[in-house]
C-alpha cells in the first residue's frame, strides 16, 4: 500500500515540475523563463519519473488514483482517476528522456526566433497533453488528452504562418485528425449509452463488444497514427520546424492512437473483426509508406515516411494481438526517430536550408559526430542486431512469422521490412559519402554543446534502450520459445537483401542512362498518387457539378425560366387570349358560346 502510494505520489509530482514554466508566468506575472530553464525543468522531471518506473519494475503492482467525481447525470459518473500501470510508467520515463533532449537542441535551432518562449511552451503543452492521454483511466481524460495533442500539433505546425505551405499542412493534419476524432467521439457514445461508463477498467468486464464501436477507435488512431486512407497530413507536416517533427514523430501525436488501441486491447481482444482490420490496415500502410519513401529527395519527408511505415508496423502488431510488442516498439522508435530528426535539422540549419540530399554528399567529413548518428539511428531503424530497433522489430516479424494469420500481411510486411533498409542506406550514402555536392562557402560547426549533446545523448538511448527495456518489459502472452533458423532470422535476411538492392541501385545509376519518365515509374515519387485523387480530382469533379448546378439548374431553371422569363411569357399568353378573343376560328366562337350557355344554365339552378 506504501509503495502504491509513494508511486502516485512521484508520478503527480513529475507531471507537476512539467507544468511548473506553464503555470509560473500565470501565478507570477514577472517571472520569465528562459530555454535553460526549461531544459532543466524538463531534466529534473526525467530524474523523478525514474523512481516510480523503478518502483515499479521491482513490485509489479498496478495503481488507480481517484482525486475528483463529476456527476451531472443521476447514473452517469465521471471520476478524475489516473492509472499507474507498465504502460504508463515506462513511457513516462522514455518521452521525458526524449523531450529533454530535443528542447536542449530547440534552444540551438530556434535561436534566432522572435517569440521562442512561446514556442517552447507550446512545446511544453504537447507533451503535457501525451502524458495526460497516457496516464488516464477513463475515455474523458483520455479525450482531453488526445485533442490536447492534435489542437498543439496544428498550432506548431503551422508555427510559420507566413509560408502558405505551413499553414496548408496544418490545416491538413486538423482536417484529417478531425475524421478519426469521430470515431472516437462516437465510440464514447456507444460506450456511454451502452455500458453507461467510461471507466476503462469497468468497460474491459463485459467480454461482448459490438464490432461497430471498435471500427470507430479503429478510425481514430487511424488518423492519428496516419495508417492508410488518413495518412497524407504526416509527410506534409514536415513543413513545420525540425523540433517539431522529432516531438511529433517520436514520442506524442503519431504514437496516440497506438498508444489507443493498447488501452483498449481487452475490448478488441475476443474481435476477430477489428483484429483482422488491424493487421491488413498495418500491412498495407507499412508498405505504402516504404513505397513512398524509396524515391523521396527530402531528407526530412524520408525520415517522416519511415515513422508511417514503422507506425504500420506498431497496428501489425495491435493485429497480432500483441499490445505489449508494439508498446515496446513504439518506447525504441523514439529514440532512434527523434535522433534521426534532430541530425536532420543540424544537418539542414548547416547547409542554409538545404533539405535534398541529392545536393548534400561528403558530409561525413566536415559533420562526422552529426553523420556517425545518421548511421546509428539508421541502422536502428534497420534492425540491426543488438541496437535499439533490433530487439522489437525482430520480435514482431517473429511473432508475425509464428502466427496463423493472414499470409499477405506477413508478405507486405517483409517487402516493406526490405524497403526500410533499402532507403536508409541510400540516405546515408547521398548525405554521407562520394564528393561533396554543397556550396563551399558554407561554415559548418557541429561544436556547439547544446547540438552534440542531445544526439549524443539520443544515440546512447538508441544503443542501450532496447536491452534495457526488454530486460523490464513483462510480455502479457508468452511469446514462441522454439523456431526453424529460417523464422528465427527472416527479419536480418529481408534487411539484407534491401541493402544488397540499395547498393545494386546505387552502383547502376552511375552506369545506366534515366529512362523515360511515365505515369506507372513516378508512383512512389508522387506518393501513390494519393494526393493527386482525393486534393485534386475529387475537389475538381465536386467543383465542375456545383458550377453546373449553380449555372444549369438554379441560373437557367429557376431565375430565368420560372423567374423573369416565365412570368414575362405567363403575362404575354394572358395579354393575347385576354384582349384578342375574336380570332376567327369556329372552334373559338363554339367554346365560348358553350362556356356562356352553361354558366347561365348553372346559375338558373341555383337561384332556382
Amino acid at each position: 500500500m506504501e509503495t502504491a502510494l509513494l508511486t502516485s505520489t512521484l508520478t503527480l509530482l513529475t507531471l507537476t515540475i512539467i507544468l511548473t514554466p506553464l503555470l509560473l508566468p500565470l501565478l507570477l506575472p514577472k517571472h520569465k523563463n528562459t530555454p535553460t530553464t526549461i531544459t532543466r525543468t524538463i531534466k529534473t522531471a526525467f530524474t523523478t519519473s525514474m523512481v516510480p518506473m523503478t518502483m515499479y519494475i521491482f513490485t509489479g503492482t498496478d495503481n488507480i488514483i481517484s482525486c475528483w467525481e463529476w456527476q451531472f447525470i443521476t447514473n452517469f459518473k465521471i471520476p478524475l482517476s489516473l492509472k499507474m500501470d507498465q504502460y504508463s510508467l515506462m513511457f513516462l520515463p522514455t518521452a521525458l528522456f526524449v523531450t529533454w533532449s530535443i528542447i536542449q537542441f530547440t534552444t540551438w535551432y530556434m535561436l534566432e526566433e522572435p517569440y521562442k518562449m512561446k514556442f517552447f511552451s507550446y512545446l511544453l503543452t504537447f507533451l503535457v497533453a501525451m502524458l495526460l492521454l497516457t496516464i488516464a483511466n477513463n475515455m474523458l481524460l483520455l479525450f482531453i488528452g488526445w485533442e490536447g495533442v492534435g489542437i498543439m500539433s496544428f498550432l506548431l505546425i503551422g508555427w510559420w504562418q507566413g509560408r502558405a505551405e505551413a499553414n496548408t499542412a496544418a490545416l491538413q493534419a486538423m482536417l484529417y485528425n478531425r475524421i478519426g476524432d469521430i470515431g472516437l467521439i462516437l465510440s464514447m457514445a456507444w460506450l456511454a449509452l451502452t455500458m453507461n461508463t467510461w471507466e476503462l477498467q469497468q468497460t474491459f468486464s463485459h467480454t461482448k463488444i459490438q464490432t461497430l464501436p471498435l471500427l470507430g477507435i479503429i478510425l481514430a488512431a487511424t488518423g492519428k497514427s496516419a495508417q492508410f486512407g488518413l495518412h497524407p497530413w504526416l509527410p506534409a507536416a514536415m513543413e513545420g520546424p525540425t523540433p517539431v517533427s522529432a516531438l511529433l514523430h517520436s514520442s506524442t501525436m503519431v504514437v496516440a492512437g497506438i498508444f489507443l488501441l493498447i488501452r483498449t486491447q481487452p475490448l478488441i481482444n475476443n474481435n476477430k473483426t477489428a483484429l483482422s482490420i488491424c493487421l491488413c490496415l498495418g500491412a498495407l500502410s507499412t508498405l505504402f509508406a516504404a513505397t513512398c519513401a524509396l524515391t523521396q529527395n527530402d531528407i526530412k519527408k524520408i525520415t517522416a515516411f519511415s515513422t508511417s511505415s514503422q507506425l504500420g508496423l506498431m497496428m501489425v502488431t495491435i493485429g497480432l494481438n500483441q499490445p505489449q510488442l508494439a508498446f515496446l516498439h513504439i518506447s525504441t522508435h523514439a529514440f532512434f526517430k527523434a535522433m534521426l530528426f534532430l541530425c536532420s535539422g543540424s544537418i539542414i540549419h548547416s547547409l542554409n536550408g538545404e533539405q535534398d540530399i541529392r545536393k548534400m554528399g561528403g558530409l561525413q567529413k566536415t559533420m562526422p559526430t552529426t553523420t556517425s548518428c545518421l548511421t546509428i539511428g539508421s541502422l536502428a531503424l534497420m534492425g540491426t542486431p543488438f541496437l535499439a530497433g533490433f530487439y522489437s522489430k525482430d520480435l514482431i516479424i517473429e511473432n508475425l512469422n509464428t502466427s496463423y494469420l493472414n499470409t499477405w500481411a506477413l508478405l507486405l510486411t517483409l517487402l516493406a521490412t526490405s524497403f526500410t533498409a533499402t532507403y536508409s542506406l541510400r540516405m546515408m550514402l547521398l548525405v554521407q559519402t562520394e564528393f561533396t555536392r554543397t556550396p563551399t562557402i558554407l561554415t559548418m560547426n557541429e561544436n556547439n554543446p547544446t547540438i552534440i549533446n542531445p544526439i549524443t545523448r539520443l544515440a546512447m538511448g538508441s544503443i542501450t534502450a532496447g536491452l534495457l527495456i526488454t530486460t523490464y518489459l513483462t510480455p502479457i502472452q508468452t511469446p514462441p520459445m522454439t523456431m526453424s533458423t529460417l523464422t528465427k532470422t527472416t527479419a536480418m535476411i529481408i534487411t539484407t537483401l534491401g541493402i544488397i538492392l540499395a547498393t545494386e541501385l546505387s552502383t547502376m545509376t552511375h552506369m545506366l542512362t534515366p529512362p523515360k519518365q511515365n505515369t506507372y515509374m513516378n508512383f512512389s515519387s508522387m506518393l501513390g498518387y494519393f494526393n493527386l485523387l482525393a486534393h485534386r480530382l475529387n475537389p475538381t469533379k465536386l467543383l465542375n457539378n456545383g458550377q453546373k448546378t449553380a449555372s444549369q439548374l438554379i441560373d437557367l431553371s429557376w431565375y430565368k425560366k420560372m423567374g423573369p422569363e416565365g412570368l414575362a411569357n405567363f403575362h404575354l399568353l394572358l395579354s393575347k387570349n385576354a384582349t384578342t378573343p375574336h380570332t376567327g376560328y369556329i372552334k373559338a366562337y363554339l367554346g365560348s358560346f358553350a362556356l356562356s350557355t352553361l354558366i347561365i344554365i348553372t346559375s338558373c339552378l341555383t337561384t332556382n
